[in-house]
């Protein structure tokens, strides 16, 4: 199964509709449509949206099992980091 078909799947469970995606990502339907299609790729921003919204690991996405040693923690910790660092870093 492809990242579009994982993603397309997560959102008819939740019963979204690719418009209402769009609009919580925030991008237009078209885009959107095209990437559960395998026509275009997420930028990391989009990908981080579409995990959160779907609750989805990006691990299964992005099929990067030889990263299970990678805790939720570990995650965690990234995520505080990268925000740390836009919020005090900047150029």
């Amino acid at each position: 199964m492809n990242i579009g078909q994982k993603i397309r799947n997560a959102r008819e469970d939740m019963d979204l509709l690719q418009s209402d995606m769009a609009k919580l990502i925030p991008m237009n339907q078209s885009n959107y449509s095209k990437i559960e299609r395998c026509l275009q790729e997420p930028n990391i921003e989009q990908l981080r949206r579409i995990c959160q919204i779907l609750k989805l690991d990006p691990r299964y996405l992005l099929e990067l099992g030889e990263f299970e040693a990678i805790t939720s923690e570990d995650m965690k910790l990234l995520e505080d980091t990268k925000r740390f660092i836009r919020e005090h870093c900047t150029n």
